[in-house]
């Protein structure tokens, strides 16, 4: 299933609105980068660069988010982003997944997310609590009866990161108490045309059952070509925007930056 002409849309507003709004509220905070200018000697780029930097805190990612919402509504029962996990997680559940994640880590076990929630179903639930943390599923749809929960983040985390996630994906099976889909996901390939390879991941997921990376993502919640077609949405949001911004560039680069 390709992106239909009403996702397109709505993902074309939602980027729209981020920009426009990005560009009448952006103001210089930084008024002094010393060393940054007399290296790059050109405050049209330093301006750029500034003005990106913060459209990206903006964005963050949250816009994958929304995007995700938008692309799995055609495809999904229901969907949701920051969706609220909820259920109860008992000790000896997350003593189970304490020594999951720890032999994952030391490489002592291999990464096999459908038994490790086998091992995580079979520990008593007795007296369980809820957890306040780690309760959020950053996306959340539900297909065909199944449901799906996805931690997304960004695509160079450390190790820590890592194990975290882990340890969240398996805290929500026993939450929900059944074998849901979890999921950690990345927008895009960082690494691309190369496979995703970090040295901080290695050992602890087990792709693609667990963990999908860009394309792997995005055609999972929407269907065979989604990535290329949202790449291409952005591209063209992108080219609606191109005057503006480089004007909004050169109206920053007018402001004094160097006062030393």
């Amino acid at each position: 299933m390709a992106l239909s002409k009403n996702q397109i849309t709505k993902i074309k507003e939602l980027l729209s609105k981020k920009i426009e709004a990005k560009i009448k509220s952006y103001g210089r905070e930084t008024t002094s980068m010393p060393f940054l200018a007399r290296l790059i000697q050109d405050n049209e780029k330093i301006a750029a660069y500034s003005f990106i930097h913060s459209m990206a805190t903006t964005l963050g990612m949250s816009i994958y988010e929304d995007v995700s919402v938008i692309i799995a509504s055609e495809t999904s029962e229901e969907c949701f982003r920051n969706y609220g996990v909820g259920g109860v997680i008992s000790k000896d559940q997350k003593s189970v997944i304490s020594n999951i994640v720890a032999k994952l880590r030391n490489g002592k076990l291999q990464a096999d997310i459908e038994r490790e929630k086998r091992e995580v179903l079979s520990a008593s639930a007795e007296n369980g609590e809820f957890q306040k943390s780690g309760n959020i599923a950053n996306f959340y749809m539900k297909r065909d009866g199944q449901e799906y929960y996805f931690e997304i983040k960004t695509v160079k985390p450390n190790i820590d990161v890592f194990e975290k996630s882990k340890t969240k994906l398996l805290e929500w099976v026993a939450r929900r108490g059944m074998p849901v889909k979890v999921y950690l996901a990345f927008p895009y390939n960082p690494y691309h045309p190369k496979p995703y390879h970090r040295f901080t991941e290695v050992g602890m997921m087990d792709p693609p059952n667990d963990f999908l990376v860009g394309d792997e993502y995005w055609d999972f919640i929407g269907g065979e070509n989604t990535f290329p077609e949202l790449l291409k949405t952005f591209d063209e949001v992108g080219k609606n925007f191109k005057d503006q911004l480089n004007q909004k560039f050169k109206q920053i680069a007018k402001e004094k930056l160097d006062s030393y």
